[in-house]
């Protein structure tokens, strides 16, 4: 009884943080306290400076015997890819609007990792021990890109072009972060402290701003037109594939502790918020892939609180 309790608090302490100021965020939006400029500028912000100096700080700061984990990084990136082929083989065959079928594709094997996934590590194991999960945005942040662009310009009908993919990833503020980190932790540059200690603090807001703004930005769109599809996609995104990933990377793959907490942030995280802006771009169906958004970020503090409750109750980590 005492182990199912101390299960529950740590399942508890994993989520209610997160969800807190998320409702922070939404508390925000009804009280009408930014404009819809000032927040699209605050996420601009968030994006280009304070997940750039995470990166850096949580990279350049780690030891990288301990955070460099070869079989994570593979599992982790395989993951994403099995699901993405096996959704593009899958989707087609039981949805005939090419709208949507990009959009489900991303719903299925995209999640929103680097906002909602790492501060589940770092509410288990704390803020000093997300290294692991931050050395694996370096990884799945790409491979989440690449892979967009590739389902949404298939079912347009456009054509998939590498190298303009590679080049905007290779701008991306939090892989620019991450190479800065890592170049300077192999090189064995010091940056002093006065410099090191301003670039921590913002890394330490990082996560607290990041989700109060994800609560400021839920738009509710209108479901009616999508319900099967955003039904499926939910499910699909909070239970199956997590469902096989988790318990092939348990008893399979032998994954356990802070690597294993990982993979739920990645695997049982809700669909990412960069998913409506890239499907509204490319010609998929804005209004699904806002739902999408909106309801598996909503219900997955239930899922989450799940997943976290029954590996814990399971002594995988």
């Amino acid at each position: 009884m005492d182990n199912m309790l101390s299960n529950f608090i740590v399942a508890v302490s994993a989520v209610v943080p997160m969800f807190c100021l998320i409702a922070i965020g939404a508390f925000v939006k009804f009280q009408k306290l930014l404009t819809e400029e000032e927040l699209n500028h605050m996420n601009r912000m968030v994006f280009r400076v304070f997940f750039s100096c995470m990166m850096f700080y949580s990279i350049y700061t780690t030891e990288l015997a301990t955070s460099f984990k070869p079989k994570l990084m593979l599992f982790g990136g395989g993951g994403v890819f099995l699901v993405f082929l096996l959704m593009m083989f899958l989707i087609p065959k039981i949805e005939p609007d090419n709208r949507r079928r990009g959009v489900i594709v991303q719903a299925l094997f995209r999640s929103n990792f680097v906002l909602m996934g790492v501060p589940i590590v770092a509410n288990i194991y704390g803020d000093e021990n997300i290294a692991v999960s931050t050395m694996m945005i370096a990884v799945i942040v790409p491979i989440y890109n690449i892979l967009a662009v590739l389902a949404l310009e298939t079912f347009r009908g456009g054509k998939f072009a590498l190298l303009p993919i590679l080049k905007g990833i290779l701008k991306n503020p939090m892989i620019l972060g991450a190479i800065a980190g890592a170049t300077l932790l192999v090189l064995g540059v010091e940056v002093p402290k006065p410099v090191l200690k301003p670039i921590g603090q913002i890394a330490a807001a990082t996560t607290p701003v990041a989700l109060i703004i994800l609560g400021a930005s839920f738009k509710m769109g209108s479901t009616h037109e999508h319900r099967k599809q955003l039904i499926g996609a939910v499910l699909g995104r909070l239970i199956l594939v997590p469902a096989v990933m988790l318990f092939s990377a348990a008893f399979i793959f032998g994954f356990t502790g802070i690597e294993f907490v990982t993979l739920i942030s990645i695997f049982a995280a809700p669909c990412a918020i960069a998913s409506f802006a890239m499907a509204q771009q490319m010609g998929g169906d804005a209004d699904l892939a806002g739902n999408c958004v909106v309801f598996t970020s909503a219900l997955s503090c239930v899922t989450i609180f799940c997943w976290i409750l029954l590996f814990k109750t399971l002594g995988v980590f």
